[in-house]
Formats: C-alpha cells, structure tokens, sequence
C-alpha cells in the first residue's frame, strides 16, 4: 500500500475553523484561533505546540446599533403595577386637593361645614394613607389586596365628606368614579362590581343619614340612582377594557418572543453561512461582518475597521460599483494566503448608505463540482467493477481446474499461480472500488476520541489474539472531544493500522503501533505512529493517489479511500515524518466550531 519515509504530504487545503463571535467597543474584534496553513499541521508528530496566524471572530452588530435581536417584551405583570402607581398617584392628588379646601385660602370661599372636625381629620388621614399607598405601590407583589384596601379608603371617605359636606356630594360622586374605573381595571369583574356596589351604598349612607337622622333635604334621588348606574357601568365597562388590553398584551408578548427567536434564528444562519457577509457604510466603515466573512478577510484585518485597511482590492471593487453599479465577477485574492471569491454588492435599503457585500468562496464552488465529478466516476466504477467481476471470476476458475491438472509441467504451474495471485489482487481492487461507490453520506456525531481508541484497541486485540504486534494508546489529555462520523473514523482507524501492520515494521520484528490522541491548535487529532524504516521521500507525494502501491500484494487504494472518509468528514490526512526513523499519518478533525463541507 505504501513505501517508506520522507517530508510532509498534504492531502487537503486549509481547514476552516471558526471561533466564537466577540465584540469591542469601537472595532471588530480579533479572537486568537489558528489556522493551520500548509505545512503548519506537519510538525514533529506527537507534540502540539500551537502555531499558526490566528484567524478573527465575527464582530458584533450590537456595539455599532446594528443589534440582531430585539429587546424582550416586559411582562403584564409590569404594565399592572404601573397601573396601581398611577392610581395611587391619583389618590395622592385627590387626598392634595381635599386637604387644600379644607386648610387651604380657598376654605373661606367654601359654605358652612356642619363637621369641621370630622372632615380636617378625614382629610389628614386620607393624605397621609394615600402617601403610603403610593410608596408600596411599586412594592406590591400582589395587585389585589393593595388595590381593594385604596379603593375601601376611597368609599370610606367619599361617604364622611359626602355627609359632612352635602353640598359637595356631587363633585365627590364624580371623583369616586375614576376610583371606581381604576379598581375595576385591576380585579375581576365580580369584584369590580362589588367594588361599585360599596361605592353606591356609601354614597346611600350618606343620603339616608342625611334624610333620616339630621332631617335636612339631601339631594335628588334621581341623582342617587343616576351615579349608582354610572358606577356600575363604568365598572363593567373598564373590565372589558381590561380584557382587551390583557389580550393585546399578551398578543405582544407572544409577537416579541417570535420576533426575538427569529432574530436569533436570523443572527445564527448569517454567522454560520459559508458566504462571507459584510455590512459597511457610506464611509466604508465596517459594521458587522460574520464568521465566514473575517476567514475570508485574513490577517489583514484584525483591529481595523475600515474596509481599505482590511481588503483595500475590496474597497476597490465597492467604490466601481458605487461608482458605475456594475459589479465584477472576476475572482479576487484578498490575502496573500487565502481563498479567492467573487465579491457581490447590493443596498441594504433602497435609500440607505449601507452597502452590503457578499463574498462567495471559489473553493467551495470547486470543492461541490469536484464531489459531483467524484460522484459520477464512482457510479461508473461500480458498474465498471461489477462487469469486471464476471470475466474475472471465470478466469480465477479456470486457473483452479488447470492447477490441478496433474500433467501440468512446473513451468506452466508457476505461471497458473501468478494467473491466480493476479485474479486475487484484482478482485481486491474490485471490491475497493465498490465499497468506495456505496461509501454512505457523513453522519457526524460528537464523540470522546480517547475513549473511542480504547475501545477500538480492545476490539484489535479480540479479533486477532495471536497476534504479537503491539498497539497502544497515548492520551497526554484526558478528554479529546471531536465531530465526526464514528462509522467512518473506525474504518479509517482500521485502514492505517492494517497499513501500519504490513508495513510499519523492520524485518524479522513485530509492529509497534502508537495511536496518539491530543488537541493540535484547539483541533482535535489522531496520530498513527510506526516504527518501521518510514516512507522515502520520492515515494511521498503520490502516497494518496488511487491504485499506486510499491507492494505486490497492494492495492493502492487504502490510504485513498481513508483519505476520501476524511473529506467527507471536513477532517484531512496528513503524512508526518518521524525524527529517528517510522511515519506517522495525522488524522486532524473539525474542531466544535468548524464549518464542515457541504
């Protein structure tokens, strides 16, 4: 399957890793995660020492008033306490208003009070009662009980002001309303009848006492009547607009809580796109960009945040467009070492000044025809394979019959055994072929790859018990969380170590495997460690190509279908030379916040 030693082989472009967005106050922030340019994986194998540039975060729109998110709609329970405030602001002034025509300048304009005494004392408690109500107002964690004891004070002095001051009785009536309303806004319905109910009997009170006890001519009955229906209707009325506001209410709450999931629905699917967005204004200041969008700017941007700094062939291409409103679909390199895209602009209003631009990744343009080419070569290899197969096994069969014919010379039985060796090993490439045409869709899954490799050992060592290779585990941490398909990772396991097995060791000696688990650059990785005489040089750079082996009994698929696994995965595979003689092949997967290849 492979030779031996020599300098790194890369099998895959950069790994895009991304980080977790973060903002500052005035500029886009850099947040130090690596990315591993060509070469930079290929170190001395078994250590992870980070390197690399880093690459930056996604800024934030919420520091430049760009947020993605809506503020939370306040609770009802909110807008009802404000409700008692107001109304206990509202006894406050009431409570003012009577203490003033009572102590007041305007005391001497008033007629005679029959009860100067009752109504000063009344109206010192009531002011001092309607303090401290207004103070728990904002306290209160139940609405009922503060509100039925105000409006029971409210009807308690309505009824002595009513009877000390007949005269004022209307104008009290007609306070007493809006107190009515109010407490009617804040309890149910049969309370706010009762409520009304009171008010009407204290008011009753007063009109009897005043008929019967002192035997003076209080005032119309009709009038008596008249503000008892009025009570009564303002209370059901004030009901029913408390049902409506409660329903609007909770109609906003449950329209804010949608809008606020869509917001952070919205604010996910623009991060996590593969197309770089940008958002910059008439200036050509940079205000939000996400994820995909600051991989794609490079190195050059970090702490800046105008778009000339950070990409100035960019800024060029915007101000053509701003100039003539034509854009350029020719590819454009914004770094030295990044990816080439084709930049597209569009308004973000109709008569905004911001300009919002988009950068579409060529390679993954590249990467989706590449597969689909892959793709139809691999239906056309099965089908290949599977017209292959009939022929082969005939002549297979027939080398069997003719070997065991005993008037065969040595001469032709030696060729027979080269006819059957060869039908062997091209059946094997048959059945390679097919494995890789029915090869399933990547399912990844996050798993723990020490404890993965542990128990991958424990089934090696079950299913080949006499075996006097030795396999081990090294873990320098505990706990190697990564993303990927386990089914996949097992086979590619499997395929390095069958490799490392008939290859990986010096003659006359059993192979000594290592799988290596650690986080390279906050990835994770898997190393597969030998100590045979290594790969020599020349042989490197065709190691993962299809069908090329420099064994007789090999294939020259094994590493290219592993290699195939790992594309599927977003993982790479990677040859690393090791100082003092063996090879190591390194398994790098996508680390938590890696966008993976459709």
């Amino acid at each position: 399957m492979r030779g031996r030693r020599a300098a790194p082989a890369k099998v895959r472009g950069p790994r895009r890793r991304i980080v977790p967005a973060s903002c500052g106050q005035d500029a886009i922030v850099a947040d130090a995660r690596s990315r591993s340019q060509p070469g930079d994986r290929r170190r001395r194998c078994g250590r992870a020492k980070p390197s690399g540039p880093p690459i930056l975060a996604a800024s934030s729109a919420r520091n430049h008033g760009l947020s993605l998110s809506t503020a939370s709609a306040q609770p009802s329970q909110d807008y009802q306490r404000r409700e008692l405030y107001l109304f206990a602001l509202y006894r406050v002034l009431e409570a003012g208003l009577l203490a003033l025509l009572v102590f007041g300048p305007v005391a001497k304009l008033q007629p005679q009070v029959g009860h100067e005494a009752l109504v000063a004392g009344v109206s010192i408690v009531y002011f001092a009662v309607s303090l401290l109500l207004l103070m728990q107002a904002r306290k209160a964690k139940s609405l009922t009980g503060p509100t039925l004891i105000g409006v029971g004070i409210d009807i308690v002095v309505a009824t002595l002001v009513a009877h000390a001051v007949p005269s004022a009785g209307s104008g009290v009536a007609l306070m007493l309303l809006f107190n009515v309303g109010s407490a009617s806004l804040l309890l149910s319905l049969r309370t706010g009848l009762i409520v009304a109910s009171l008010a009407s009997a204290g008011l009753a009170i007063a009109y009897l006492w005043t008929l019967l006890v002192e035997q003076q001519q209080p005032r119309p009955l009709a009038e008596l009547m008249m503000f008892t229906v009025s009570f009564l209707a303002i209370a059901t009325l004030t009901h029913q607009l408390r049902v409506q506001m409660r329903a609007t209410e909770a109609l906003a709450e449950r329209r804010g809580a949608e809008a606020i999931r869509l917001a952070e629905i919205n604010e996910l699917i623009i991060r996590r796109m593969r197309t770089g967005v940008l958002l910059v204004d008439r200036e050509a200041q940079i205000r939000l960009a996400n994820e995909a969008a600051m991989l794609l700017l490079g190195e050059g941007a970090a702490g800046t945040r105008h778009l000339a700094e950070a990409a100035p062939e960019l800024a060029l291409r915007l101000s053509e467009w701003l100039r003539s409103g034509l854009g350029n679909d020719t590819p454009l390199r914004l770094g030295g070492d990044q990816f080439e895209v084709v930049p597209r602009f569009a308004r973000l209003l109709a008569n905004s000044d911001n300009t919002l631009i988009f950068l579409d990744d060529t390679s993954l343009v590249s990467r989706r025809a590449e597969s689909l080419t892959l793709a139809a070569m691999g239906r056309f290899s099965a089908s290949l394979a599977h017209e292959i197969r009939n022929p082969l096994a005939a002549i297979s069969y027939a080398a069997q019959l003719l070997e065991e014919s005993r008037e065969l010379p040595d001469g032709d039985r030696r060729m027979v055994q080269i006819i059957h060796q060869q039908c062997m090993r091209t059946n094997s490439i048959v059945e390679s072929v097919l494995g890789l045409a029915r090869r399933e869709r990547a399912t990844a899954e996050h798993i723990e790859l020490v404890s993965f490799l542990r128990n991958f050992i424990e089934e090696f060592r079950q299913s080949v018990p006499d075996e006097t290779d030795n396999i081990t585990l090294a873990a320098p941490q505990p706990l190697v969380p990564a993303l990927v398909d386990p089914k996949h990772l097992h086979q590619i396991v499997t395929a390095m170590v069958q490799n490392a097995r008939r290859h990986g060791h010096l003659p006359g000696e059993p192979a000594r495997i290592t799988l290596h688990a650690y986080r390279l650059d906050d990835a994770p990785v898997i190393d597969i460690i030998d100590r045979g005489p290594g790969i020599p040089e020349a042989v490197v750079p065709q190691l993962f190509r299809p069908f090329f082996t420099t064994s007789e009994h090999g294939t020259g698929l094994g590493l290219y279908i592993a290699r195939e696994l790992c594309r599927a995965n977003g993982a790479s595979l990677d040859y690393v030379p090791v100082p003092g003689g063996g090879c190591c092949f390194r398994i790098g997967m996508p680390g938590q916040h890696t966008l993976l290849p459709a």
